[in-house]
């Protein structure tokens, strides 16, 4: 076949991006890369590939898109929909506009609704094909989910507007195409761009047709009402990337990496105002990390959660688990997080030397929890999102969601005792740490969450 056709897909941000070529011509296009784009050239050049075009489906609002990067290794043009507008030279892809890579052959279909500017790809094994191979769908149409409509990446356009312009890009232009069509989003589960989507990478137009919610027929006001209803929090950090995606910005070095610091570098850094991201599972930063530190650890959504509880200006000290450092790096700089000054390079050794830095997490079992609920003093903080409630929570906790916790932590008393909690332990040792970065004296979190709390109580009722 003369179709080459590779998903990228990173479980950090849930984010897939695309390889698209015709192996005779060797002509190919990159759809939605990622910042750090050494796989998308190693693979062209191994396949004997050149890169022509990058496309972006839409200004992603989740992570920078490496665009800039590509265009300056390759020389590739770089194409985003008709009602896009960008600091840098865009090529403007019309409705219907077809780019042939030689056989094989790739037609715009705008499909606005998650953005104003938001286009789908179609791509054609043969110029004269009937149906298409598979389209490339952005943010418009996820497995088992659109595109939210209430991002504020589009500034000027509200929710209902957007909503409106969804409603016809998924009823009407996406769901008209044959259900052989393959469905290769821009999103996968986990992502805060929609609220149901599935674990699958792909799909078909058969399939959404039959199983998507928000592909069953309805009219354009129950589909707005349906698909804006219970959206997680959007992270503070989208904002910030949508509007570096349309700028001129710093283009990353494709071998980027950043440096071990000394134990004087670190001090000296921390005495300028750097603070620690310690990337490590909750449990050994529960027994051991430097106080003030912020735990966001690696084996999760590590890119998405630091946009929440960090900002971009800020300088960041990295302690990671060993082989890890320049991981943890990449998946700041892919949000357009640039500071990271260094990593810890023996956090064992750190940590002996500055005995008086170092403190514990307080975590509590589902008992100790219930205890301390009792307490009259106590706060208790429930950091999930607002369709996670549904299945319950506990008897007079405040509800902000974790992407809120940084702007909204005024809301809590730093002087009285706070409890948070999440559905499974993970999140809530990021928000108990970001308190305490903030000067709350007495925080914990309950280990298992909300779901070891859960069951416990199920069992003794």
């Amino acid at each position: 076949p003369m179709l080459h056709f590779t998903q990228y897909y990173l479980d950090c941000l849930s984010q897939a991006s695309y390889l698209v070529a015709d192996e005779t011509t060797g002509q190919a296009v990159v759809v939605d890369p990622r910042r750090d784009v050494a796989e998308y050239l190693d693979d062209a050049r191994a396949k004997g590939l050149s890169i022509v075009g990058v496309i972006n489906t839409h200004f992603h609002a989740d992570f920078v898109s490496g665009h800039l990067e590509l265009a300056r290794e390759t020389g590739a043009w770089i194409g985003y929909g008709e009602a896009a507008v960008a600091d840098f030279p865009v090529r403007h892809l019309a409705d219907g506009e077809r780019i042939s890579l030689g056989e094989v052959t790739l037609e715009v279909m705008t499909t606005p609704g998650h953005t104003p500017e938001s286009i789908s790809v179609l791509v054609f094994e043969h110029a004269d094909d009937e149906v298409a191979y598979g389209v490339l769908t952005g943010d418009a149409l996820f497995i088992g989910d659109v595109g939210r409509p209430d991002l504020l990446a589009s500034v000027g356009v509200t929710a209902d507007e957007l909503g409106v312009m969804l409603y016809d890009s998924i009823q009407r232009k996406l769901m008209g195409l044959p259900d052989a069509v393959r469905v290769f989003p821009a999103h996968g589960a986990g992502s805060a761009c929609g609220k149901n989507l599935s674990t699958e990478t792909q799909s078909t137009i058969g399939e959404q047709r039959a199983f998507n919610y928000a592909c069953q027929p309805m009219s354009q006001e129950e589909f707005v009402a349906v698909v804006t209803e219970g959206q997680p929090a959007a992270p503070a950090y989208f904002l910030y990337n949508a509007t570096l995606n349309k700028q001129e910005r710093d283009v990353r070095d494709l071998d980027a990496a950043v440096p071990a610091l000394t134990a004087d570098q670190v001090e000296a850094a921390l005495a300028a105002g750097a603070v620690v991201h310690d990337a490590r599972d909750v449990r050994e930063f529960a027994s051991a990390h430097l106080r003030g530190s912020i735990n966001v650890p690696a084996d999760g959504r590590m890119a998405e959660t630091v946009g929440m509880v960090f900002s971009p200006e800020q300088q960041v000290v990295v302690i990671a688990p060993e082989g890890v450092e320049q991981e943890v790096a990449t998946r700041f700089a892919r949000i357009g997080f640039d500071h990271v000054v260094g990593y810890v390079a023996d956090p064992e050794a750190y940590f002996l030397a500055h005995e008086d830095d170092v403190t514990r997490a307080s975590r509590l079992s589902v008992a100790e929890a219930d205890a301390a609920f009792a307490r009259d003093d106590v706060q208790v903080v429930d950091i999930r999102n607002a369709g996670e409630l549904e299945s319950g929570g506990v008897a007079g906790a405040t509800h902000i969601p974790l992407a809120e916790l940084a702007r909204r932590s005024g809301e809590l008393d730093p002087s009285r005792p706070v409890v948070a909690y999440c559905a499974g332990g993970w999140r809530s040792s990021v928000a108990a740490s970001l308190l305490r970065s903030k000067g709350f004296a007495d925080v914990s979190d309950i280990l298992g969450g909300y779901g070891a709390w859960e069951r416990a109580h199920a069992t003794a009722s």
